[in-house]
């Protein structure tokens, strides 16, 4: 069974696929070791850990480079892609075609850009058709922003419109980062004949229950990099003898860490 196969069997078992997100080598072959059957990446751990921000599109080279390396895991790689690092759909569909040569066995793509804004439907939709011409054995996660970006008012009739769009350009799976209301959830579900990909978020999100909601997939994004950074902190505090406290890291403190 070749690789991409696998990882599209691991959206079928009776729980939800956990993802634990990488950020380099390293981070990714501890996860292997740890026994996950799986692993993804982080845009915001991958771009911060190059003092660069997340989804401005300038982590490229970062991100092949990466994916390059940990396509020698003995388990499928998802790698995610920010917006495809382009605007252009045969620069998105050419960068899935490289990822497939390397042996990646899925890529997540969002419709979410760096001003706010979410990619027009038709274009969004234009890219997927793409990609999956251009490298059908991956597994497309196709990722809306409505929930991420709407600042505590997400607009369903949107998300659901574009999941189903998704879906019918050829996505293999649908991911909605920041949805978490069992009504929300399962609305999507019952949406599309996709896997749904839902973001782990500490205190809203339980695995029993999404799985009975029918989620089939739970990343965990860059929560394992800010916690990451935030014991490396602690570690050194712990050196000085001051016993202060590391501060938590939110994605916006990362954001902030690399901002130039």
């Amino acid at each position: 069974m070749t690789l991409p196969e696998t990882f599209h069997d691991l959206h079928r078992g009776d729980r939800p696929l956990l993802l634990p997100n990488a950020w380099d080598f390293a981070s990714g072959a501890a996860l292997v070791r740890a026994g996950f059957p799986a692993v993804g990446t982080t845009s915001l751990g991958v771009a911060a850990a190059a003092g660069k921000t997340d989804a401005t599109g300038d982590a490229r080279d970062e991100t092949l480079a990466l994916a390059r390396n940990l396509a020698r895991l003995p388990v499928p790689v998802t790698v995610d892609i920010e917006g495809g690092f382009s605007t252009r759909v045969a620069d998105v569909a050419e960068l899935a075609t490289e990822l497939a040569s390397y042996g990646i066995a899925g890529l997540n793509l969002e419709d979410g850009r760096s001003d706010g804004t979410l990619a027009p439907l038709d274009h969004q939709t234009t890219v997927i058709a793409a990609v999956k011409r251009a490298a059908p054995q991956l597994f497309l996660n196709a990722r809306t922003d409505t929930f991420w970006l709407a600042g505590g008012a997400p607009d369903m009739d949107e998300t659901l419109r574009r999941v189903r769009a998704f879906a019918d350009a050829g996505a293999d799976g649908v991911f909605v980062p920041g949805i978490a209301a069992d009504d929300d959830v399962r609305a999507v579900v019952e949406a599309v004949d996709r896997p749904l990909n839902v973001l782990f978020m500490p205190g809203k999100t339980g695995i029993a229950r999404l799985t009975e909601l029918g989620v089939r997939r739970v990343s965990t994004g860059s929560l394992l990099f800010r916690k990451a950074l935030e014991a490396a902190v602690a570690s050194a505090l712990d050196v000085t003898g001051a016993g202060a406290g590391a501060p938590a890291f939110s994605y916006g403190d990362v954001q902030a860490l690399v901002s130039r």
